[in-house]
Formats: C-alpha cells, sequence, structure tokens
C-alpha cells in the first residue's frame, strides 16, 4: 500500500484524491496539508508542511503556485518523493524543482492524463512532418473560470513538445490586440477561454494550405488527473533521484 501526503487536500483536485483512494485499497492517505485547516473524515489535515509528521511514501501536490515553495522544501526535508502538479510555476520555482531533484525523485508534469501525455507525442509527430510544409501552428485551451493560470501549463507543454521536435525554431504569442503585422511562420498562437465548468479541453490546429488538422483531447471528468497522480505516485517509490515525467509512468 502507498502511504500518501495529500498537499492541497480541500482543494477540487484532492478532494477527487480523497475519493479515488477511499475506492482503492493500493493506496492511503496518512495526512493532508491545506490551508484551511479542516480535517477530512478520514486523515489529519494541518495548515503548514512544518506541522506534518506522519510517515507516508510519497507526496501529491495539487495547490497553487504560492504554495509549491514550502512543499518543495518538505520533500526535501523528508526525504519524500513529490508529484508535483501545480501549474503556472516561477523560473525560480523550475529552478528550485530541479535542485531538489538531485536529492529526491519528483515528477512535475502539466497533465497527468495519459490522453494528454498521447497529445504531446501526435503533436510533436505532425510538427515535424508538417512544419516545413508551409503549416501554421495554433493551440486554443479552455478551462473553467477557476482557474488563475493563463494559458494552462498543458498549453505550453504542448508547445514545448513540438518546439523540442523542431530544435527550438518557434517563438509563443500568445496576445495578437496589441501589434498589426503578418502572422510570424515560426511562432505558435497559444489562446485561452476561461467559462463555466469546462474541465479541460486542448486543441492543436495545424493550418496548412486548403487544410487543417486537429489534433483534440477533452476532458470529461478530473477523475484522469487525480488516477494519473496517483499512478506517479506510485512509480516514484524506490526510484532514484532525479526528474521524471508521465511518459515514465506510461512506459
Amino acid at each position: 500500500m502507498t502511504r500518501i501526503i495529500l498537499h492541497g487536500c480541500h482543494g477540487a483536485m484532492g478532494r477527487v484524491i480523497s475519493d479515488l483512494v477511499r475506492e482503492d485499497d493500493s493506496f492511503t492517505i496518512v495526512a493532508g496539508i491545506d490551508i484551511s485547516g479542516e480535517d477530512a473524515p478520514d486523515y489529519p489535515v494541518y495548515t503548514s508542511c512544518d506541522d506534518c509528521a506522519e510517515d507516508a511514501d510519497a507526496i501529491i501536490d495539487f495547490s497553487v503556485a504560492p504554495a509549491v515553495d514550502a512543499v518543495i522544501a518538505f520533500a526535501v526535508r523528508r526525504s519524500l518523493p513529490l508529484v508535483l502538479c501545480t501549474t503556472g510555476l516561477s523560473e525560480a520555482q523550475l529552478q528550485a524543482v530541479s535542485e531538489a531533484s538531485a536529492g529526491v525523485p519528483v515528477l512535475r508534469s502539466a497533465n497527468m492524463s495519459l490522453g494528454v501525455n498521447t497529445v504531446f507525442s501526435l503533436a510533436a509527430a505532425a510538427a515535424r512532418i508538417l512544419a516545413d510544409k508551409g503549416y501554421d501552428i495554433e493551440i486554443i485551451e479552455k478551462h473553467h473560470h477557476r482557474k488563475m493560470d493563463a494559458p494552462s501549463g498543458t498549453a505550453l507543454a504542448i508547445a514545448d513538445a513540438i518546439n523540442e521536435a523542431m530544435n527550438g525554431r518557434y517563438s509563443y504569442t500568445l496576445d495578437r490586440s496589441g501589434r498589426r503585422a503578418r502572422r510570424d511562420p515560426d511562432e505558435i498562437g497559444i489562446q485561452a477561454v476561461r467559462g463555466g465548468s469546462i474541465v479541460g479541453e486542448h486543441e492543436v490546429l495545424f493550418c496548412g494550405p486548403d487544410e487543417v488538422i486537429e489534433i483534440r483531447h477533452t476532458a470529461y471528468s478530473r477523475a484522469i488527473f487525480g488516477k494519473g497522480a496517483l499512478a506517479a505516485a506510485a512509480y516514484l517509490v524506490g526510484r532514484e533521484p532525479g526528474l521524471y515525467q508521465m511518459k515514465d509512468v506510461i512506459g
């Protein structure tokens, strides 16, 4: 059984993971950490990482960017594998993640779902075929109105997967409203939509002469992200320190 400390346990994804664990005997949540401090039905909740002393096998983080510094330090201090799912991290925080991975295994992913990680591979493969044949690349992402960062970490990760496949040739354009100029062929446009209760939609457009190729992923439930996070936590247990990705878990 994998013992989990859940950071951000009272957030939307924290509640999803708690529900999944209650139905899965291979995991248990030994403690939660959340600013609210309200106890969960089946595990204690602390307002600070410093107050949590429970033994665990891994930490899963679904919180907000300002809270990530504390959980990184906590994981290093306790020598615990860390599944880091929070997006919108600063360059300084990303550097802290890299430094932490020298001492503990860290899996950081903008999206924990199997389907989205397949989109990364498909988009990269399509770019290798189409980019030099006059196809422009645009990414559109849609999320619920409570999501605070834009564009989504997943949209940026799709762009990064394409850019890596094409040797870094692309710049990212997040807003065209302030300029009056033709589209640069070496840019990837990324647009964000926020509204209602949209769980998550990502669309990659390869727009060429007289045709458009679309790669689309739609999430209908947050459970896909929770299941991925739990699989990642189980995968990290016993691993050597380092930075891991969901593609390592998927195999």
